[in-house]
């Protein structure tokens, strides 16, 4: 007799984080209902047997398109007014990647990303090379004025009030080793305009019934940032990260330390030789932080379905998907 063999089959599972940071009270509804209709758009596509990148695909243009998060329309802007995004897609399975960096141009700088995965020999564009790029495979060029909002006009003038006064932004500060960075992302929620709350970077995990892992993140960067500023949201190891052989990782928070120290292949890695995705997460964050002083927040997916969640901010964005029903929280 011929054995016959049973394919493995997974259970869905999508992680969301809607940014870390001091979230405040009167914000709190609009972020965890953005990470449920993430949830809720990304995980209907794996529940169907649909793939991991399609899935966190779909949560985060969800997330782009909610002016609650720093991604897409509404995002920060730059200190000359404009809003420039970054966006990363990467496909545990193929282990392939496409990435946009400074994309004034494009409502989706997710979908661009997919793009650049799918239909380019290269893995990462930027600016107006990575706009073309996405038009000629068929997205719509819009102007960047329909990316910023009145909110944020308001919040980057009071921003460079403050720091023409001589003011400087202590909060992601760390005490053990000062960074030479800005820590640009450290908007306190206390001087924001009445009404307009703070935001911050998206991201999404996922792992399909067919065991393949994917991550996707996307930024609108910082606060009063210099034209042309990359953070850690789009470069490949950094912000975003998938193998199947290790897991799945998006990260959120003070770009500049998570890029040196590539801290996402560091959590990715440690899943891989054996440590628990939930205290391989932890561990991330305590590093980010007992290293460079770094603030910020992680998911983290494994590709037997185990996850982890940090951060070191006062709050995070977060949502679950399984079989078993939704979850999402503001901390951890």
């Amino acid at each position: 007799m011929i054995p016959v063999t049973t394919p493995v089959i997974y259970d869905p599972t999508l992680l969301v984080h809607g940014g870390a940071w001091a979230i405040p009270a009167d914000s709190a509804a609009a972020h965890e209902a953005g990470v449920r209709q993430a949830l809720e758009t990304g995980y209907a596509i794996l529940s169907l047997g649909g793939s991991a990148i399609d899935a966190v695909e779909a949560a985060v243009s969800v997330l782009e398109d909610d002016p609650t998060f720093d991604a897409g329309r509404g995002s920060f802007l730059t200190s000359d007014g404009r809003v420039q995004l970054d966006a990363l897609l990467m496909d545990g399975g193929r282990m392939k990647a496409g990435g946009v960096a400074c994309v004034e141009r494009l409502r989706n700088p997710i979908q661009a990303a997919r793009l650049v995965l799918e239909k380019s020999q290269h893995v990462y564009f930027v600016g107006p090379g990575a706009e073309q790029f996405a038009a000629s495979h068929g997205m719509i060029l819009i102007d960047n004025a329909e990316l910023v909002l009145d909110r944020e006009r308001e919040r980057l003038a009071q921003a460079q009030a403050r720091q023409s006064a001589g003011l400087a932004d202590e909060t992601f500060s760390g005490h053990i080793l000062h960074d030479d960075k800005d820590p640009e992302t450290a908007y306190p929620a206390a001087l924001d305009p009445p009404g307009f709350g703070s935001h911050d970077t998206v991201g999404a995990v996922a792992l399909d019934g067919r065991g393949n892992l994917a991550a996707a993140t996307s930024t609108g960067g910082t606060l009063n940032k210099t034209p042309g500023r990359v953070g850690d949201s789009s470069l490949i190891g950094c912000g975003c990260y998938a193998d199947n052989l290790a897991a799945a990782v998006s990260l959120t928070g003070w770009g500049e330390p998570i890029m040196k120290l590539v801290l996402g292949k560091w959590a990715t890695d440690r899943v891989a030789n054996g440590t628990p995705p939930e205290l391989a997460a932890r561990e991330a964050i305590s590093y980010l932080y007992n290293r460079l002083g770094g603030h910020g927040g992680i998911i983290l997916l494994g590709p037997d379905g185990r996850f982890g969640l940090a951060h070191n901010t006062p709050a995070m964005a977060w949502g679950l998907a399984t079989p078993g029903g939704l979850q999402t929280g503001l901390s951890v």
